[in-house]
């Protein structure tokens, strides 16, 4: 008998983080660093969660997504730097923090 979560998980993980790619660089384009707080509270709920769901493959899904979204916010305040570096377009309609104020 094969047992299939663990091929599942890594599949799951490897989505999560081909997911969190795109999030990071369109919330970077449109909202900067702002948001970094979201992403935060996501990861506090779905690492509390995980205590909370008995199921394992459900419970260590949660707890992916969870540091996943933590790692998310050390993402996007390196995608300001790489904006900032030009290897990422800027959004012309928003200002920069970097940038020299007149």
């Amino acid at each position: 008998m094969l047992h299939y979560e663990g091929l599942l998980l890594g599949i799951a993980t490897f989505l999560t983080i081909g997911l969190f790619h795109p999030i990071v660089v369109w919330t970077e384009y449109y909202t900067g660093t702002r948001l970094w707080w979201v992403f935060l509270l996501l990861g506090l709920g779905c690492t509390v969660g995980t205590l909370f769901i008995a199921s394992l493959f459900w419970s260590a899904l949660c707890g992916i997504v969870g540091f996943s979204s933590f790692w998310t916010i050390k993402e996007l305040f390196e995608q300001e730097e790489r904006v900032r570096k030009g290897w990422f377009p800027r959004n012309p309609r928003r200002r920069y923090r970097f940038d020299k104020k007149p």
